[in-house]
């Protein structure tokens, strides 16, 4: 398991989250009960299926490092292991932010001007 994972998040959410310390989640994640992450090999795939078309979104590096046991890795999309949160994301967590769109196609526009990834 790697030490870091992904989380995209809508802008406005994510600059509420900033403000109160910590991110509960989106609605989906808060109808799951725990915050969805992506590992490098699956955030292009997360991006395509769940944010195509999206707009004013946010990129999170989360150090998965100091989350203890609210992280769990679980089967998802054919047996690959995706990390899931169990608890509030506290945003002291996140190491990086990067503001992107993700296009009708599902892929991922960064507003520095790149796009895919890495």
């Amino acid at each position: 398991m790697s030490d870091v994972a992904w989380k995209l998040v809508d802008q406005a959410e994510w600059t509420a989250a900033r403000a109160a310390g910590v991110y509960a989640g989106s609605a989906v994640d808060l109808a799951d009960g725990y915050i969805h992450m992506s590992g490098a090999d699956q955030l292009a795939e997360t991006a395509r299926r769940h944010y195509a078309g999206r707009n004013a979104l946010v990129l999170v590096t989360v150090d998965l490092a100091g989350l203890g046991d609210d992280l769990k890795w679980e089967a998802s999309r054919g047996g690959a292991l995706f990390p899931h949160l169990y608890a509030p994301l506290p945003v002291a967590a996140a190491t990086g932010e990067r503001a992107l769109s993700v296009d009708a196609d599902g892929l991922m526009r960064f507003d520095d001007g790149a796009t895919g990834w890495p």
